[in-house]
């Protein structure tokens, strides 16, 4: 099925490739086609930078980012490790706090996920959305009241290649919670089939998808979620603390935030829910040719106003996400260079806004 999926991906690719290069009625000059890895077919930012292709094709930009699926986050950053060719010529979609873990690639940790360390301070281009799935669990059980009651559960998570939905909640559980697969029934699958086994009640708990921008004002409910509230049966939610998040970052050297979720954000929501979040972001190796990182960002930051009324995931854009976390250090130069020429290169004074920082190495 994946390898179908991943044909349905290519097609899509070669489409739009010999649309920009034979000259279709759409655009009258031939642009420049970027690569970006981004998830499994289905996934939000598959679609939306599906959406995103075909503006940049009617709008004559001078790049078009070709949507390239993949296993997910994780796998992008493994797969850019190790393809000198791909370093050169390709985006893909990452976080923040995934460039940090997988530099303990291999330890016993991590070795599931990220079978040898990937420690490559990755270049950023620009903020794609702020993810909280992972970092707090969804439950038709309202007796399960912390990660904790969860020991000895049927647990749902996504693959072992998502950050966010399968490696994060991972780590959380077992680093934090002490929650692992001998002491708990911990399923990894896709994120249709986990959402579809807590509505059956096969799992007691499962990964609930939520999106953010830097100040928590304007929020992203995927599908899925409406998919519970479809069922008209109450969802409940199993949050963390600051503390909790804090013990992650301090065991992976990493910058996972903690935020408390207004009441009624998400569906049956009538307290607050303490989350945690991560900072998803487009990067590149840093060998990736300067003018190209200025042309792509340039393009993306002309036509996002518009991608706001054409899809979810793009509601919560601004140029404050596209530029949160960068700076002088983790940016890659010619995305600097854009930011400078839009007026956006700037301090901000949101705390949240904190440089990415890259873990230290023996």
């Amino acid at each position: 099925m994946l390898m179908k999926k991943t044909r349905i991906g290519k097609a899509l690719g070669a489409l739009a490739l010999g649309a920009v290069s034979f000259g279709s009625p759409l655009t009258a000059t031939a642009a420049e086609t970027v690569p970006i890895l981004l998830c499994p077919f289905g996934c939000g930012p598959m679609a939306g930078d599906t959406i995103l292709m075909n503006q940049l094709i009617k709008s004559g930009s001078d790049v078009v980012l070709l949507p390239q699926e993949t296993p997910g986050y994780m796998y992008n950053v493994r797969e850019m490790g190790r393809s000198e060719r791909k370093q050169k010529s390709s985006v893909f979609k990452t976080e923040d706090t995934l460039i940090q873990v997988a530099y303990a690639g291999g330890s016993k940790e991590m070795k599931e996920f990220v079978p040898e360390p990937v420690q490559i301070p990755w270049k950023l281009l620009y903020g794609e959305t702020w993810w909280a799935q992972g970092k707090f669990l969804g439950t038709y059980d309202c007796s399960l009241k912390t990660m904790a009651d969860l020991k000895g559960k049927r647990i749902s998570l996504g693959l072992r290649g998502q950050s966010d939905w399968g490696v994060f909640p991972r780590l959380l559980l077992e680093e934090v919670f002490g929650i692992t697969p001998e002491n708990t029934d911990i399923r990894h699958m896709s994120p249709a089939q986990l959402t579809q086994q807590l509505i059956d009640g096969a799992t007691d708990a499962a990964i609930i998808p939520l999106g953010a921008e830097p100040n928590f004002k304007e929020f992203m409910i995927p599908g899925v979620v409406r998919q519970h509230e479809a069922t008209g049966k109450k969802l409940c939610y199993i949050g963390v603390t600051k503390e909790n998040i804090e013990q992650l970052n301090k065991k992976f050297d990493a910058t996972w935030l903690h935020t408390v979720l207004p009441a009624n954000t998400l569906p049956y929501q009538s307290e607050p829910l303490g989350i945690g979040v991560n900072r998803a972001y487009a990067a590149v190796h840093d060998s990736f040719d300067e003018e190209k990182a200025y042309k792509t960002v340039m393009a993306v930051a002309k036509i996002a106003p518009k991608m706001k009324e054409l899809h979810a995931l793009w509601r919560v854009w601004s140029p404050e996400l596209m530029t949160c976390g960068l700076s002088a250090d983790n940016a890659h130069p010619g995305a600097i260079r854009a930011y400078k020429e839009l007026g956006w290169w700037k301090q901000s004074d949101n705390p949240l806004c904190t440089p990415m920082t890259y873990p230290k190495t023996n």
